[in-house]
């Protein structure tokens, strides 16, 4: 299975313009009468409905008011806004500082989520990175998304949103690829003490972690890490946003396709064994 880390905002946004497509119908209501009605070129109407364009809320108001059904708005207006907040565009958001993207990985949703299940196929989840890795990626995103330099004061916030993660009354379950070990930011230094901290990290009872070898024959497909908040939301990043799953029969899927991946990963002893493996070549590159 895979997944498009954009269906959720397309499916959402194809909903939404059903339901006023619905209430366009039941009022008897062309969309050519409707668009006279509310000021509107009846090609708009037609990209509203169909999930192409998302309406502004002075849209649904004026839809809903010529229809008869002035006592949907209240729904139809939360309903589209959060459609739109499930997507957050990274270079927009990143203006106010790196600390303020993503609520997903706030503190408080850390406080809410009582179990964590994560995809990391590349990089290092966030609450298991150390210092000097966060600093390294945090100096990539800055010179890319073009933001204010906030390095110390989104280290403390990193912190504190691991420090409220890696609790022992949570429950937190990892996948990673073999990638996500092998690929180094910073020195040969930096990275073996990553590791290191990775192992420890291992060795804690609340927390689950399976490494799935380079060289394993694949069934599941999952090219874009993923975290899974209990049965609530879905979080996925991409170079250029952020996008929030809410919806539960989403959810659901990525939860499948976790299970999938768990069955392709190597734990315990087979796990530690491809981590000593890496750190092996990383002293031998170091000679």
């Amino acid at each position: 299975m895979t997944t498009d880390p954009s269906s959720s905002v397309a499916q959402a946004r194809k909903d939404l313009g059903n339901r006023l497509r619905q209430l366009r119908r039941t009022a008897g209501l062309t969309g050519k009468a409707l668009a006279a009605a509310t000021g509107q070129h009846f090609t708009r109407i037609s990209r509203i409905e169909h999930g192409v364009q998302a309406p502004t809320e002075a849209n649904i108001r004026d839809w809903c008011t010529v229809c008869g059904a002035p006592d949907q708005i209240p729904e139809l207006i939360a309903t589209a806004r959060s459609v739109e907040s499930a997507y957050l565009e990274w270079a927009r958001q990143s203006r106010a500082g790196m600390r303020r993207l993503g609520d997903l990985h706030s503190i408080a949703t850390y406080r809410r989520t009582t179990t964590f299940r994560i995809h990391e196929p590349t990089i290092l989840p966030g609450i298991f990175q150390t210092d000097a890795y966060i600093r390294r990626m945090l100096a990539f995103w800055y010179a890319f998304l073009d933001a204010p330099d906030d390095t110390e004061a989104t280290i403390a916030m990193k912190a504190e949103g691991t420090a409220t993660a890696l609790h022992p009354t949570k429950r937190i379950a990892v996948i990673l690829g073999e990638q996500a070990l092998r690929t180094r930011r910073g020195t040969l230094q930096e990275h073996s003490s990553q590791l290191d901290h990775v192992r420890t990290l291992m060795r804690l009872p609340f927390v689950s972690v399976g490494i799935i070898p380079a060289d394993a024959q694949r069934y599941a497909i999952a090219s874009i890490g993923f975290w899974i908040f209990d049965s609530n939301a879905v979080a996925l990043e991409t170079p250029t946003a952020a996008i929030k799953v809410t919806r539960p029969k989403e959810i659901a899927l990525y939860a499948k396709l976790f299970d999938d991946l768990r069955k392709e990963a190597r734990y315990g002893y087979e796990a530690h064994a491809i981590i000593d493996g890496v750190v092996r070549g990383t002293q031998a590159t170091d000679l």
